[in-house]
């Protein structure tokens, strides 16, 4: 017996302003509210999506929900799992909330999974040591699902289906049973991804795309250059029959019943015909990934190194469809360096931009690839060339990093920016000379001065000496004040080596004293009791 599990992808982009330009901000004044429609062209956005309810969403939900009836009076019922994201469910409230009626129906048929995603459909699973930012979009996309849907998802499916042992390691620490990923041959190394497999050194199940047989739906099914143009329900459930292993998984973007080929290719016919014709196979059986995971024992593990991160993009099936080349990498170093500053200050409106500005979306716009790979990235992109797509993007990029920045020089943001915590490569590596690194490294003032304490006192001289400690302080942490002081400290040469040590201590640990009260104070403000 094999079974059959069928995934769909349900997401639309806030695609950004084409238009916007630090002009627009001249015109009244802007408050953080209105920059939504100031970055994000929400004409268009609201076009496409409607366009998309008319022609996929609402005719392919009227017709799988007509199959599931179908099927379970004929005791074979048709199952299938989507994955819809947070950004997606929005453009439901704002445009349309009877979409959301129309999948709370599919929900309610009970052979219908929803899959866990990022909310807003983003790359961080791919940055941070903690993968913090990542944890809390699932988080976010679990309480929408709940108050929407009332759906609580047991199975997860990370943006664009991106997969590592890192990423696999957070997913089971979420408390998520399984995931699915491309079956990617690099990856398989033989193997067939027709099977349940698990991930390295881990309990999650992993479920494998087929990508020749998702394909020949998702991108070939109206290529009349295709040899096996026209394909029908009847020839694709042969080839599905005829596919040996445990469970097939076809993942295929829900708008390529209807967006990406139009109905008048059939797809909607297609779509209607292929539940019965499956089920004319005795041996073929429709589950959601839940059930595949449950029934089927892995046959084996899964080994995927970060710096072999696995996507279902293009023909590298790796993440460089959205960091492959320096405007993508310029873009997501951007938005990766303000996390801590834009979550230091706290401003709900400012982290939903920030977090907008995540989606995977604008960074594909960006991609330089030629030949097929290319020809998708154009089809989806409304940016016009990449070029253009990075210009506008960095324009935005850069106009909520200067307000975040006008936000940090308020005083009480200005202490609590000095206190945090700097992210992996921003710290201070102390050496007891230029040969010798100690292994210690900070990444605030708070760890160093609790390092100033106990590291080797020839360490605390060296780098005084070199001015090491000012640079770090006042290009890093952004601490002018502190740094001038270890200036004057080091004019003095005749200090010893302790001396030295408890001077430079004592005017960090008096810094810090004095910032804490700026922030405390500002917290005993703002939350009186």
């Amino acid at each position: 017996m094999t079974d059959v599990c069928l995934m769909f992808e349900v997401h639309q982009p806030f695609r950004l302003n084409r238009i916007f330009h630090s002009d627009l901000l001249s015109k009244g004044k802007v408050t953080k509210k209105d920059l939504f429609d100031l970055y994000f062209d929400n004409g268009l956005n609201r076009y496409v999506f409607e366009r998309a309810a008319r022609k996929c969403y609402f005719p392919a939900n009227n017709i799988i929900l007509e199959q599931i009836d179908k099927s379970k009076s004929a005791g074979k019922p048709f199952k299938l799992a989507y994955g819809i994201s947070g950004v997606f469910l929005e453009q439901c409230e704002l445009w349309n909330p009877d979409l959301i009626e129309s999948f709370k129906q599919l929900a309610e048929t009970g052979c219908v999974e929803f899959m866990e995603e990022t909310y807003y459909h983003s790359l961080a699973s791919l940055y941070g040591a903690d993968r913090s930012e990542f944890m809390e979009q699932v988080k976010m996309h679990r309480q929408l699902m709940k108050d929407l849907l009332d759906y609580e998802p047991k199975f997860i499916e990370n943006t664009e289906l991106l997969y590592n042992n890192a990423i696999a390691k957070t997913i089971e620490g979420l408390g998520y049973k399984g995931t699915v990923t491309e079956g990617i041959d690099k990856t398989l190394l033989g193997r067939s991804p027709n099977y349940v497999y698990k991930a390295k050194d881990s309990n999650l199940r992993v479920l494998l795309r087929n990508y020749r047989l998702s394909d020949d739906i998702g991108f070939r099914f109206s290529s009349t250059e295709w040899n096996e143009y026209p394909l029908d329900a009847t020839k694709y459930a042969r080839w599905l029959a005829g596919t040996q292993g445990q469970v097939i998984v076809l993942f295929i973007d829900y708008e390529t019943f209807g967006e990406h080929h139009w109905p008048e290719s059939g797809i909607h016919e297609f779509l209607k015909a292929l539940p019965s014709e499956v089920n004319k196979w005795h041996h073929l059986n429709w589950r959601t990934p839940s059930e595949v995971i449950e029934r089927h024992t892995p046959v084996d593990e899964i080994d995927v190194h970060e710096y072999n991160t696995v996507s279902w993009a293009d023909i590298e099936r790796d993440p460089s469809a959205w960091i492959g080349n320096p405007m993508q990498n310029i873009c997501y170093d951007s938005l990766k360096e303000l996390e801590q500053l834009v979550k230091g200050i706290g401003d709900k409106d400012l982290i939903r931009l920030w977090r907008y500005l995540q989606l995977s979306d604008h960074l594909y716009y960006l991609s330089m690839k030629g030949g097929g790979p290319g020809d998708v990235h154009n089809y989806f992109s409304s940016m016009g060339s990449p070029v253009e797509a990075f210009a506008v993007y960095s324009r935005i990029l850069s106009d909520l990093e200067a307000r975040i920045h006008l936000e940090l020089e308020k005083p009480e943001l200005a202490a609590k920016r000095l206190l945090r915590r700097l992210p992996a490569g921003m710290g201070f590596a102390f050496s007891y000379d230029f040969a010798r690194p100690s292994g210690l490294t900070v990444h605030s003032l708070g760890e160093f001065a609790s390092t100033l304490k106990t590291v080797d006192a020839r360490s605390i001289r060296f780098h005084t000496e070199k001015g090491d400690f000012e640079r770090w302080i006042r290009q890093v942490v952004g601490d002018d004040k502190l740094a001038d002081e270890i200036v004057a400290i080091k004019l003095n040469k005749r200090l010893k080596a302790e001396a030295l040590r408890k001077k430079v201590l004592a005017a960090t640990a008096k810094r810090i004293k004095q910032l804490k009260k700026i922030t405390d104070g500002i917290s005993v403000g703002l939350n009186p009791k």
